[in-house]
């Protein structure tokens, strides 16, 4: 009797409700979606941006060094990359519904923990726990917004969505400095705690039950094995590349791993018969381009997050406190433009606009390089920064879900999401190391303005070269139903 009455709870807890009737009768749920899925990217990127601010509190607090701070940041990148196209291919399966309220659900329960944490080992296991929360919620957001939204309001949607990205990264220092002084690091994560619990109901009640499900199949356990070392070695070896050298015996064994993982990866994922990352998909020219210039994106956007507060304090002599003012003005206005780039792609398509938005980025990185002596200059150079890049999210973003067949939205959700953390984690490592290379070359001392420069103008080729490939896409519209078939 009780094996039979738990065997039918976890049959009901693996079955996705139905949303209420008066939800399902509302001509705008589609939006009720999008605004469910805001308020998980909203939340995943304040807790990515939040946690910077703390690592001098936390160095003080633990008496550890910046290195061992430093993986409170990164054991929950690894963690994210490692799991987001894993779970992306399972909810393809088992539905996206349930892994994102459940996903919200673990994120909520690790942030408490977090914040509980008695040392930093305990911290950074905790924060692993957190990032597969995270990964279950963005695996899963642009692809329910793929199925929700009608297709000619797909680019508005998803527009909507990046949006909320960028205020919570943009918002993420600010509230960080606001609530340590209030109640010491573990604010910082007990915060999330509401946010999870309005998420976890609104989940529930407002996100549709999974359409065009795949056939649940045997899952590709040899393919995540080998994923997992391919991600991580490589994010590994570039994140402390800068810092020990390239050249170092740890940094050169770790990328070697990374290597040989990425060929295990490619090869189990084409001999099996249910792969963990459908590799046909990389055969639609909009997709691969779409991945591969969103990937160039997110390294030109941290990079340039990177470099600029090393040229306000160190070469123009600001306060963190203004630095952090004057930053903001990027990922403000990518926020202000890429609600509008979404509505926008909607009529005109999205190769104009990324095509556009990455060339306005490039332009606003090489303005930087040329002329960065008045601050108010600055701030506009990065607001173009902003803009460009706000331009061509979500338009990259909407093309690259409706390349993808329906019933592998959240693979490609899954792949979108994990170029976002390979990006961020490039732009960081080749924006170190170019800006020490500038220093060391300067002319004078410490040659801060110098690293700033020779940063921004690689970032700028990065742009270009971004741009090119979104070029690549023909001029279709994205509820073009061609658009999939290129």
């Amino acid at each position: 009797m009780g094996v039979a009455t738990g065997q039918s709870m976890l049959a009901r807890m693996a079955a996705e409700p139905a949303r209420p009737q008066w939800v399902r009768r509302r001509p705008d749920a589609h939006w009720l979606v999008v605004a469910t899925v805001c308020v998980g990217a909203f939340m995943g990127q304040l807790d990515a941006s939040i946690v910077t601010v703390a690592f001098p509190t936390l160095q003080r607090e633990f008496h550890a060094g910046v290195g061992a701070v430093e993986w409170v940041a990164l054991s929950y990148l690894l963690a994210q990359v490692c799991a987001v196209t894993a779970v992306g291919r399972f909810a393809d399966m088992a539905g996206r519904k349930l892994l994102y309220t459940y996903g919200f659900g673990v994120f909520t329960v690790a942030s408490v923990a977090c914040g509980l944490a008695p040392n930093l080992l305990a911290l950074d296991g905790l924060r692993v726990l957190q990032a597969l929360g995270a990964a279950m919620l963005q695996a899963n957001s642009v692809a329910l917004i793929a199925t929700a939204m009608p297709r000619e309001k797909l680019g508005r949607g998803i527009g909507v969505q990046g949006a909320a990205q960028a205020l919570g990264l943009a918002l993420g220092p600010t509230v960080g400095g606001l609530l340590i002084p209030l109640g010491g690091w573990q604010l910082i994560f007990f915060v999330n705690a509401p946010a999870g619990v309005v998420g976890v109901l609104l989940g529930w009640f407002f996100l549709p039950r999974s359409r065009h499900l795949q056939q649940r199949t045997r899952f590709d356990w040899r393919g995540l094995a080998a994923f997992v070392p391919a991600v991580g070695g490589v994010l590994a070896a570039l994140s402390l590349g800068r810092d020990q050298g390239f050249g170092s015996p740890l940094v050169l064994s770790l990328a070697g791993v990374g290597l040989v993982g990425w060929v295990l990866f490619v090869a189990q994922e084409r001999r099996s018969g249910d792969p963990m990352v459908d590799l046909r998909l990389f055969s639609r020219v909009p997709f691969t381009a779409g991945v591969t210039s969103g990937f160039l994106s997110h390294a030109v956007l941290f990079g340039a997050l990177f470099v600029t507060p090393f040229l306000f304090e160190g070469g123009l002599g600001l306060s963190p406190g203004i630095s952090g003012l004057v930053l903001t003005a990027l990922p403000a206005a990518l926020g202000l433009s890429a609600p509008l780039a979404g509505r926008l792609a909607d009529r005109v398509g999205p190769r104009p606009l990324t095509v556009t938005g990455m060339l306005l980025a490039g332009l606003g990185l090489v303005a930087i390089a040329v002329s960065h002596e008045d601050i108010g200059v600055v701030a506009g150079e990065l607001a173009l920064i902003g803009l460009g890049l706000g331009m061509f999210t979500p338009p990259n973003n909407a093309a690259i879900m409706a390349s993808a067949p329906p019933e592998q939205s959240g693979t490609a959700g899954g792949l979108l999401n994990m170029t976002r953390g390979l990006g961020t984690a490039m732009g960081v490592a080749l924006s170190g190391v170019v800006f020490g290379w500038g220093q060391a070359h300067a002319a004078g001392s410490p040659g801060v303005r110098d690293g700033a420069a020779a940063t921004v103008v690689v970032l700028a080729a990065l742009a270009v070269l971004a741009a090119v490939l979104a070029a690549l896409r023909k001029p279709t519209r994205i509820h073009d139903p061609l658009a999939g078939a290129q």
